[in-house]
């Protein structure tokens, strides 16, 4: 059966390594288990990433259109549930996508993002279900980053005078740092390089290199409790 998925998953990187186009995404869409679509539908897709104030100025091509279809249609087949696929798979979407995306990236399900060239994964970076990536003012996760279930990450924020007028500051996470379930990250944050946040925690201020924050809003409570390990020697492994 291994043969069978890395069979399908060749072929289908075959076709994304070529400008996507309807019939290309229906070759996809049946070897991921789905039926076709219609090209006229296809052809005429527009996304709501596409009704954002941050598409004119990052205008969707028809194959970055296609990706981000790709990418959020396959988390609503059976084959999303077959993990020895699935990751690879989405890796394979990752690498073409992100910008740029490290090697041995794990990503599981249900990943929202709105603009895939504003953001950045580092090698070896592991993000589990539900996460939430605003990247209108740029994501930048570094390598060997824990991002656990239900975490959101906001770069962009509203005047309360006017709903349309909108800041956009970035969000940078460094290299194996840990952000656990459930915290939201709001915009300008900037998370230390070995950091960890609590679970729930809702950070607003930097998180220094090697710190624990937890709390609303997120404090720093502590070091860190590495025993003198640091980097690779951390063992920020995540499945395969």
């Amino acid at each position: 059966m291994k043969d069978v998925f890395h069979s399908k998953l060749k072929r289908i990187e075959k076709l994304l390594d070529n400008e996507l186009t309807s019939e290309r995404v229906n070759e996809i869409l049946v070897l991921l288990g789905s039926a076709p679509m219609e090209e006229a539908v296809l052809d005429n897709l527009f996304l709501y990433n596409e009704t954002l104030p941050k598409a004119e100025e990052y205008p969707f091509s028809e194959h970055d259109r296609f990706m981000h279809f790709l990418w959020d249609t396959f988390d609503k087949l059976p084959m999303c549930l077959v993990v020895s696929f699935a990751i690879p798979f989405r890796r394979a979407l990752a690498e073409r996508m992100f910008d740029p995306c490290g090697k041995g990236v794990v990503i599981e399900e249900n990943l929202r993002f709105n603009f895939h060239k504003l953001i950045s994964i580092g090698e070896g970076t592991f993000i589990n279900r539900n996460a939430y990536l605003d990247s209108k003012g740029t994501i930048t996760i570094g390598e060997y980053v824990g991002i656990a279930e239900d975490v959101r990450i906001f770069t962009h924020g509203h005047s309360e005078s006017s709903h349309i007028e909108r800041s956009y500051s970035p969000v940078v996470i460094g290299d194996y740092a840990k952000i656990y379930s459930g915290v939201t990250i709001l915009p300008g944050v900037s998370i230390g390089k070995e950091a960890i946040v609590g679970s729930g925690a809702m950070v607003t201020k930097d998180v220094p290199d090697g710190m624990v924050a937890a709390g609303i809003p997120a404090k720093v409570v502590r070091k860190r409790r590495s025993d003198g390990r640091h980097e690779s020697d951390l063992d920020h492994l995540w499945l395969f």
